[in-house]
Formats: structure tokens, C-alpha cells, sequence
């Protein structure tokens, strides 16, 4: 086999039915941003030094491929980055839903939603970029990211260009703000270089980070420069498996004002009611919540006070 062929498809075992838009939710949503459709149906991913395709199959199953040379990492990796191991639809069954109609049906318009475990310090990378930004915009950055500063780690086919990992905290701390700024990433430049250099001062911080209990973590992350509550709350969402974690960005704010009555409250308020009435999985109420709103909150109104 070719060094740039890519594997045979294979079945990713233990991979519960998904439906095309949980799919398109979970790789596409705002959770990740190197995730994009082809134009035959597939998905091509990357993440730490892996690339794979994923196919749904009409069953509802996923197959996966990879480039050849990266195959026996990739088949060890996906399942613990696709969160195979862990029942989410268990999980979502211990929401409030039976008491909150609107719950209920966001989880029912996604069922099986899942959250990816992505690597740590890409999290807090793409998160850095996503500051007053669409998922379109970000994508873009941190494709230019890895396209002029991460490592090549393989090829999709010998006529196409390699495929890049991101660059790591520690060559970030090299690479010039300005030759940042040139990857569109605009005042965020400056956040990730202060960051690159602060983290290479602490040698190990981000491990220790990782692991610490939620509200240590997150006081930890707020310490890092551009990072603020949603920042903080997303990174240990998707890159630490926190789901206590409750982001609240602008389409959160849209729909606690909507179904909860929340008019008017602050983020830090809306994060706080979303912790107590979601309970120790409220990150993953959130991830349907937001669901729901990017895909149907503009044919609602706001309530009448």
C-alpha cells in the first residue's frame, strides 16, 4: 500500500446509531473546528497528530478510514476522541427533561448528541480564536494556524498538499505576533502569543490543569490572557470532559431568555441558573440547548414580560 494511500473503511465498534444532523452537530456545531464535510458524504478530521474520515453508513453507523501510516494510532485514538466509551444517551437521560418541556424536546431533536474529548491545549487554542467569531471564521484561522505553523502529519493522496497538525503551545511561544495576525487572527494574535509564553514559563501547567476539579481548573484558566468565563467554561467542556461546565455565549443568552425567562441576565447569572438546574451535567443540557437554538431559535419570539 502506498505510504499516502488511506485505509479500508472500518466499523468503529461500539458506536451507538446516529442520525446525519447529530452527526453534523457533534463534528460541526461549535464543539470542534477541524471537522469538514466532503462533497461525497464524508467527514475529514484532525486532531493532535491524527487524521481520519468518517462515514455514516445508512444503518446509522460510522466507518472510519485514515491515511496509511497513521491508521494503528488512529483506530486507538477515535474511539476515546469520539467518546465511544461513554453512554450519552444515558447521560442525557439523568436531565431534568421530564420536568422542563423544553429540554425535552431539544433532546429529542438530537438524540445521541455526544461530546468529543479533544487534546487539552487545542481546545484552549481554537477557543482563543473564537472571540467574537462564527464557526465558519474560526474554522478558517485555525486552518491557516496549521497550515503555515503546525507540523505535516501525513498526506490525503499523492496530489494533495500534506495535512498539518496545530502548532504546539511551545512552538507558538517562537512564532512572531505578527506572523500570528497574518493567520486573520487579529487582536486574538496577541492573547495566544502572551499565552504560548506564559505556559512555557510552567513547564507541565496545562497537565495539572487538566486534571484539577472544575472550579479549580477554571480558576486556573481565567489566570491565561483573553481567557474569560465562556473560554474557560468551553475548554473544559470539550477538552477536559468537565460537563459541570456551562458556556454561555450569545445563543445561550437567547434561549434562557426564551424558555427560561432570563431576560436581561448576565452571563454570569445565566451560568449560575444553568449549573442549578441542569445539575452535574449541565454542559451537556447546554450542548443540546445551543442545538437547538443555531437550528431553530430564529422561528421563535421572545416571551412577553
Amino acid at each position: 500500500m502506498p505510504a499516502d494511500a488511506w485505509s479500508d473503511w472500518q466499523p468503529l465498534a461500539g458506536q451507538p446509531p446516529l442520525t446525519a444532523a447529530v452527526l453534523a452537530e457533534t463534528l460541526d456545531g461549535g464543539q470542534t473546528f477541524r471537522w469538514s464535510l466532503q462533497p461525497d458524504g464524508t467527514w475529514v478530521g484532525l486532531w493532535s497528530d491524527c487524521v481520519a474520515r468518517l462515514r455514516l453508513q445508512p444503518d446509522g453507523r460510522l466507518r472510519w478510514s485514515a491515511p496509511a501510516q497513521l491508521a494503528a494510532r488512529v483506530k486507538t485514538a477515535l474511539p476515546a476522541y469520539l467518546g465511544v466509551g461513554r453512554d450519552f444517551r444515558a447521560l442525557a437521560d439523568t436531565l431534568p427533561w421530564r420536568s422542563d418541556a423544553h429540554l425535552a424536546r431539544c433532546l429529542a431533536a438530537f438524540p445521541g448528541l455526544a461530546l468529543p474529548r479533544q487534546p487539552f491545549g487545542e481546545t484552549l487554542l481554537c477557543f482563543l480564536c473564537s472571540a467574537t467569531k462564527q464557526i465558519v471564521q474560526i474554522k478558517q484561522m485555525v486552518a491557516l494556524l496549521a497550515a503555515r505553523h503546525g507540523q505535516p502529519v501525513g498526506r490525503a493522496g499523492s496530489l494533495t498538499p500534506p495535512i498539518h497538525r496545530l502548532p504546539s503551545w511551545a512552538e507558538l511561544a517562537e512564532i512572531p505576533e505578527t506572523d500570528l495576525r497574518a493567520c486573520l487572527l487579529g487582536f486574538r494574535a496577541r492573547y495566544i502569543k502572551e499565552t504560548a509564553l506564559y505556559l512555557a514559563a510552567r513547564p507541565g501547567w496545562l497537565d495539572e490543569t487538566e486534571q484539577l476539579p472544575y472550579p479549580a481548573a477554571k480558576a486556573r484558566l481565567l489566570e491565561l490572557p483573553g481567557v474569560g468565563e465562556k473560554v474557560a467554561d468551553c475548554v473544559l467542556l470539550f477538552g477536559a470532559g468537565k460537563l459541570e461546565a456551562f458556556p454561555v455565549d450569545t445563543w445561550i443568552l437567547k434561549a434562557m431568555a426564551r424558555h427560561y425567562r432570563l431576560d436581561g441576565w448576565s452571563p454570569a447569572q445565566v451560568a449560575h441558573f444553568g449549573r442549578t438546574h441542569f445539575g452535574p451535567l449541565a454542559g451537556l443540557a447546554q450542548q443540546y440547548l445551543f442545538a437547538w437554538e443555531r437550528k431553530f431559535g430564529s422561528r421563535e419570539k421572545l416571551p412577553t414580560p
